[in-house]
């Protein structure tokens, strides 16, 4: 297999990877064939999963334009993937040319296209490194440089946490930025469940195989399991609910069914 100019030389390119297989999801062109081999197995299991990668874009698009309408200039996106048109740094400086942006990401590919991306952006930047250290996160030159944790943030954490095993303790690493920020900063959250999937539980479980044949276990959790992550945060309204349902710009009875998958919500820290 040919290696493409912009796929770094540390890579193994012939094990997939979850921000590819993403990448696939949202028709964009920086994945190789073992992921759209695993996103196509994944999707014989449950079709609608671009669906809802893209309900999924559009909520993180409504939630930073959101953020920036209540003040805020500061957005941490951990788990960011590769960036794709209308991403966060695009949609906050289009609403607010002064917004800062520092995606973080553990996946080489990710962070290399993304620093071609935001190259000559002076108020954006990129870290390698993982959501299960937030303080390696924190404590980085570029967060250092670009957020002023004296300030409320908008924190984005997209996609990311049902890719993170309870013997990780996601809901500690969750508390522990959290705690590092100002009040009044923004956790923006969604989260995959069996909760709203168009499908009996035990066809979607055929997409879960597959992650977990990757080495990526997809942990789906509940409602309830997902709320607890907003715990020190108000909700925003109209809450923890299904995507398409967090303040829609168009009527929500259009959408695919799938894109009622999984639940989305902000919250605000007191």
């Amino acid at each position: 297999m040919e290696r493409p100019a912009w796929a770094p030389r540390s890579i193994d390119i012939s094990v997939p990877s979850v921000s590819r297989i993403y990448d696939f999801y949202l028709g964009g062109s920086h994945n190789f064939e073992v992921d759209r081999e695993a996103a196509r197995k994944a999707m014989a299991h449950l079709p609608g999963l671009p669906k809802i990668m893209q309900a999924n874009r559009a909520f993180m698009r409504r939630a930073v334009r959101h953020a920036v309408d209540t003040g805020i200039d500061q957005f941490l996106d951990i788990g960011s993937g590769i960036p794709t048109f209308g991403n966060v740094h695009e949609v906050a400086q289009a609403a607010h040319p002064g917004a800062r942006v520092v995606y973080v990401d553990h996946d080489p590919v990710a962070v290399a296209h993304s620093n071609a991306v935001l190259a000559g952006n002076e108020n954006a930047d990129v870290v390698a490194a993982d959501l299960r250290k937030p303080h390696e996160i924190l404590s980085s030159p570029q967060v250092e440089r670009l957020i002023d944790l004296n300030r409320p943030v908008a924190l984005l954490l997209v996609a990311i946490l049902h890719f993170v095993e309870d013997a990780d303790d996601p809901y500690g690493a969750v508390a522990q930025l959290r705690d590092a920020l100002a009040p009044g900063s923004l956790l923006v959250l969604t989260h995959a469940s069996y909760e709203g999937i168009p499908l009996p539980a035990e066809r979607a479980e055929g997409a879960v195989d597959v992650y977990k044949d990757i080495r990526n276990p997809l942990i789906m959790r509940s409602r309830d399991e997902i709320a607890r992550f907003f715990e020190g945060y108000d909700m925003v309204e109209p809450g923890l609910v299904p995507m398409p349902h967090w303040r829609p710009e168009s009527a929500p009875e259009d959408e695919d069914p799938f894109a009622f998958s999984g639940f989305a919500g902000v919250g605000i820290a007191a």
